[in-house]
């Protein structure tokens, strides 16, 4: 556990899914800032997939929630936008780690860990 006004960038403390999570967060989140293009809300997303992996490596409710709000909004994003061609290569890629994110985060041990452990 840090002490009073340390931060952490990973927690190797946490079970591995949300350690897992973590890292999904903070690679989803530059991909995501480097793909942009310029749009507010594509960069809002990056933002909060970063600060959400922030928020659970330090033991945040909010970041679990904003991390799992913000992976959940990622999917259905590129599900609404590709329909079944995020089934073709190469979205196909991209759609598979943002799910596996979100399997990561609602995963009984990530739920279970955040539920107790998380102020």
């Amino acid at each position: 556990m840090p002490r009073m006004g340390e931060h952490r960038f990973l927690n190797p403390h946490q079970p591995q899914t949300l350690y897992g999570a973590t890292l999904l967060c903070y690679i989803d989140a530059v991909f995501g800032l480097l793909g942009s293009g310029g749009y507010p809300f594509l960069l809002l997303l990056a933002v909060a997939l970063g600060a959400g992996g922030f928020g659970i490596a330090n033991e945040k409710k909010w970041g679990y929630g904003l991390a799992l709000g913000a992976a959940a909004v990622q999917v259905l994003l590129l599900v609404g936008t590709a329909g079944t061609a995020v089934l073709g290569f190469p979205l196909v890629i991209t759609f598979l780690f943002d799910a596996l994110l979100v399997a990561l985060l609602v995963h009984p041990m990530s739920r279970d860990y955040q539920r107790i452990w998380f102020r």
